[in-house]
């Protein structure tokens, strides 16, 4: 399907934005599985901890879905037409899903990106042919924030800007994908929901879906436990640019975490469970076991999912993997 046939649909919400894109790889986005992580909850009574597989996406993360979802609704509005060139800023992940769906599509990215990024990261977007601009590895993802809008101001008649911190589709891609399929795999018997926030799209459109099907559900944000964290993808909210799209008032608390305990658990899970993830799904999945160690001290029942954002192959390179202190 060309980009014009795409652009002349108007579906109405909530959109399945597959369909839209169908016949091509796009269309193999999201219905990932959930995992029960059996070496996580074995110990803990009353308590099962199971995990979105979102490494088997694509493009090897969960921002497939929010960057799918952008993209299609800047064709469909005619935002994003022939000849405009794809900016944004990232932090990696959405990025690639970007460079992904734009490679399929036909339209040119460019990307604003910390140059604190692992490298790994860095060769795949080259390998899609994306325009990359670095920015100081000491200002991390708000540097790279702030060198998107100067680049985008200088000339917006150029670009497609889709803004994945501030625009609703990045949510509501989680809303009509990501929320229903955990109703769906866990027959509702989800209790808690765990998720690290960077744009927070994740926790923002899983946690208004949720509780729409499931009033008492209760969710929680993940986040590192100072400003100076290498966990990629991952805001310290207290210091941050703080995304338009999150909204506090949601979640019912915050689990923080330490970079290197993240970095414990991507190494147990490896050898444990034979996942090999990334950082930030290592937080969550810590943040998903300390809060089962919580629950079943309480005498408490509960049934946690958290998500496994993307897979290990993107940090390989880092230190932590053969250190033994890890």
């Amino acid at each position: 399907m060309s980009a014009a046939a795409i652009a002349n649909l108007t579906p109405p919400p909530p959109v399945d934005w597959r369909s839209v894109l169908a016949g091509r790889l796009l269309e193999t986005i999201g219905r990932t599985p959930l995992l029960r992580i059996d070496s996580l909850c074995q110990d803990l009574s009353g308590i099962t901890i199971w995990a979105k597989a979102e490494h088997l996406n694509p493009g090897g993360s969960i921002k497939d879905r929010p960057a799918l979802r952008m993209i299609a609704e800047g064709i469909r509005s005619g935002a994003l037409a022939p000849g405009k060139i794809l900016l944004d800023s990232t932090s990696g992940n959405t990025g690639i899903a970007y460079a992904m769906i734009c490679s399929a599509l036909g339209y040119p990215v460019r990307l604003c990106m910390s140059d604190a990024a692992s490298e790994e990261r860095k060769a795949i977007l080259r390998a899609h042919g994306v325009d990359l601009i670095l920015t100081p590895a000491a200002e991390s993802s708000d540097g790279a924030i702030r060198r998107c809008a100067e680049i985008y101001r200088s000339d917006p008649e150029a670009y497609f800007f889709p803004d994945q911190y501030s625009n609703p589709a990045n949510w509501r891609a989680h809303f009509d994908s990501t929320g229903p399929e955990i109703l769906d795999q866990t027959e509702g018997a989800v209790t808690h929901f765990v998720a690290g926030v960077g744009t927070s799209g994740t926790l923002m459109g899983v946690t208004r879906r949720l509780r729409q099907e499931l009033p008492k559900v209760k969710t929680y944000s993940v986040q590192p436990t100072t400003a100076f964290h290498a966990l990629e993808g991952l805001k310290h909210m207290d210091t941050s640019i703080v995304p338009a799209i999150y909204d506090a008032s949601l979640p019912d608390g915050s689990l923080r975490i330490e970079t290197e305990d993240a970095w414990r658990m991507c190494k147990r899970v490896a050898r444990e469970e034979g996942l090999l993830v990334g950082p930030s799904a290592g937080a969550n999945l810590l943040a998903a076991r300390r809060l089962g160690e919580t629950l079943s001290r309480q005498g408490e029942r509960a049934l946690i999912v958290t998500v496994l954002c993307d897979g290990a192959a993107k940090y390989l390179s880092e230190h932590f993997w053969n250190d033994s202190n890890y």
